[in-house]
C-alpha cells in the first residue's frame, strides 16, 4: 500500500463527475468566463485537482484529451512550471506551506496580497489565476481581503476557490463566484481507481469508499494513513463490549504516540465515531419496530463526543492514552 500521496498540481488524471469541466469549458469557449469560481463538495473530491487543470489550460499547457477534457500534456514546460511552483501567473493560498510546518489558517498577509497580484498583467500567459485550498481556512480578517479582489474583478485573471463547507464562507464572497458543484463519481470505477493508486484489493477500496463517502482522494489518504486497520480496531472494541481485549488495547494506545500517533488517535475516534453513528442508526430501527431496548441517549451523546474528542485532546494537549481509556470506560459502562 502506497503512502506516496501526489499533491493535486502532480496529478494529470482525473476521477470525478465530467459536467464541471464541460460548465468551465462552456464559459471560457463561449468568451463569458467569470472572474471566479468557487469549488464546492466533500473533501476529496478533486476540488483541489480540477483547479489545477484549469490553472494549466488558462496559463497555455498544451492539451491532451486521453486525460479528459481539461487534460494537459505532463510534460509540457507550463506544467512542469506549475509542479515546481514556479509559474510567474499562478499564486496558491494554502493554510500550510510545504515546509512541514502547520498553521491555523491562511494568513490575512498572504490573502492581501491578491490584489497586487491580479493588478499586474500576465507574464507569460493569457491570464493569471490564484487558487485558494481551501476557503475554509481564511480568517474573517483574510476573507475580507479576497472579497476586496472579487469587488473589482482583474481583468484577464480568475480566482478559484476550493471549499468543502461553502455555508461557513461569507455570504459576500459566495455571492461573487460562480459556483461549481462537485458530486461522487459512479462507484465502480472510482473504486478501481482506489485500487490502483493505493494498492489495495478492490473490495478494500470500495470499503474505504464508503468510509470517505464516495469522494475517491479521501478514499486513497485513508488508505495511505491505514483506515482500514484502525476502522477493524473500532469494531473490534465494540465488539467485545462490555469486555475488553487489555493487551491489544495497551497496544493501540502506545501506537498513538508522537506526530504519526497523533494521524492514527484521530482516524481511530473518526472510525469509532462512524460505527457508534450506525449503532445508534440501528437501535432507533428497532425500536421501530417494537424490539429496541437499548441506552440510545447514551450512545449518541457518545457519538456527539467523539468527534471533537481529538480537537479537545490537541487543543488542551492531553494524553492520548487517557482519552482511550476514559471513552473505553463510557463504553462498557453504557454496554
Amino acid at each position: 500500500m502506497s503512502d506516496d500521496i501526489p499533491h493535486p498540481r502532480e496529478v494529470f488524471d482525473y476521477q470525478g463527475d465530467g459536467a464541471p469541466e464541460r460548465s468551465f469549458l462552456t464559459a471560457l469557449e463561449r468568451g463569458r468566463l467569470h472572474h471566479a469560481w468557487l469549488l464546492t463538495g466533500p473533501e476529496g473530491i478533486g476540488k483541489a485537482t480540477f483547479a489545477y487543470r484549469v490553472a494549466r489550460r488558462l496559463l497555455g499547457a498544451k492539451p491532451d484529451p486521453t486525460l479528459g477534457l481539461l487534460g494537459a500534456l505532463p510534460g509540457d514546460p507550463v506544467s512542469r512550471q506549475i509542479i515546481a511552483r514556479a509559474h510567474p501567473d499562478l499564486l496558491v493560498l494554502q493554510r500550510d506551506p510545504e515546509d512541514g510546518k502547520s498553521r491555523r489558517g491562511i494568513p490575512v498577509d498572504e490573502a492581501r496580497g491578491l490584489p497586487e497580484f491580479f493588478a499586474k498583467s500576465p507574464a507569460s500567459a493569457p491570464y493569471r489565476v490564484a487558487i485558494i485550498d481551501a476557503a475554509d481556512d481564511l480568517n474573517a480578517s483574510a476573507a475580507n481581503a479576497v472579497l476586496k479582489t472579487l469587488e473589482e474583478p482583474p481583468e484577464r485573471g480568475v480566482l478559484l476557490l476550493v471549499s468543502h463547507s461553502p455555508g461557513g464562507l461569507l455570504a459576500t464572497l459566495r455571492s461573487r463566484c460562480r459556483r461549481l458543484k462537485f458530486t461522487p463519481p459512479d462507484p465502480a470505477p472510482a473504486a478501481a481507481w482506489v485500487a490502483e493508486k493505493a494498492g489495495v484489493e478492490i473490495k478494500d477500496a470500495g470499503e474505504l469508499l464508503r468510509m470517505a463517502r464516495g469522494a475517491p482522494g479521501q478514499a486513497w489518504r485513508l488508505a495511505a494513513r491505514d483506515a482500514l486497520a484502525m476502522d477493524l480496531a473500532a469494531g473490534e472494541v465494540l465488539r467485545r463490549l462490555p469486555k475488553t481485549d487489555e493487551a491489544a488495547l495497551l497496544s493501540l494506545a502506545d501506537s498513538f504516540r508522537g506526530p504519526v500517533g497523533a494521524t492514527r488517535f484521530n482516524l481511530f475516534f473518526d472510525r469509532l465515531a462512524d460505527q457508534v453513528h450506525a449503532m445508534a442508526r440501528e437501535q432507533i430501527a428497532d425500536r421501530q419496530s417494537g424490539e429496541g431496548r437499548g441506552p440510545l441517549v447514551d450512545w449518541a451523546a457518545l457519538w456527539s463526543d467523539l468527534i471533537e474528542l481529538p480537537r479537545q485532546a490537541e487543543a488542551v494537549n492531553l494524553d492520548r492514552a487517557d482519552v482511550l481509556h476514559t471513552v473505553l470506560t463510557r463504553l462498557r459502562a453504557i454496554a
